[in-house]
């Protein structure tokens, strides 16, 4: 049965590009409308750790995608700035430390904080997936802040309990996780089942 929620996705820069790409390439299969925005270091990101060049839907996740939209990053009039516009949540996938003390901070300077932010005040739920390390007392601060204004931070950080055997294993591990925080149903091997 198709999802009908709405899910704001943003990719920044640090490292983490095949997390984004499973992240939204998931989240689209479970019939979520993803909105998608992009910093110019998640571009870079995307090039240089995935070998995609050019940003459009269809070549992020080979294939077309109908219920994928991307925003510019730097609109912060469109829809996604908007507390009335309903969205289910926003997840930052890889998040920078960067990015992490932007939204800390209130900055609102582009569509990824600006997003961030509104899902904020909405109470709404916004996932942080943080890939930088190690953290500095100022990362940790800023994700203290983030948690105590609602935000869940859930680093980048793969189980060995399950037994990976491939990069494609650690991924899905930790793209679970991020499905399960958000409540979206998925077949990715992260559960404990034993007793």
């Amino acid at each position: 049965m198709a999802d009908t929620r709405q899910m704001i996705v943003a990719v920044t820069g640090a490292s983490g590009g095949p997390y984004a790409l499973r992240l939204i390439d998931c989240l689209e299969r479970a019939g979520v409308a993803v909105h998608l925005v992009v910093s110019p270091h998640g571009r870079r990101l995307l090039a240089e750790e995935c070998d995609i060049q050019q940003l459009d839907v269809e070549t992020l996740l080979g294939r077309p995608a109908e219920r994928v939209t991307l925003y510019d990053y730097r609109d912060v009039g469109c829809r996604l700035a908007s507390g009335s516009f309903l969205t289910d949540g926003m997840v930052i996938c890889p998040c920078s430390s960067n990015t992490l003390g932007a939204v800390a901070s209130g900055a609102g300077d582009n569509l990824v904080v600006r997003a961030a932010h509104v899902t904020l005040k909405e109470a709404r739920r916004l996932v942080l997936v943080h890939r930088e390390m190690p953290l500095s007392g100022i990362d940790l601060e800023n994700m203290l802040r983030l948690q105590r204004a609602g935000a869940i931070i859930c680093p980048a950080v793969p189980g060995f309990y399950l037994r990976p055997q491939t990069v494609t294993d650690l991924v899905d591990f930790v793209v679970g996780r991020v499905l399960d925080l958000l409540h979206v149903p998925h077949e990715l091997h992260v559960r404990w089942d034993q007793p």
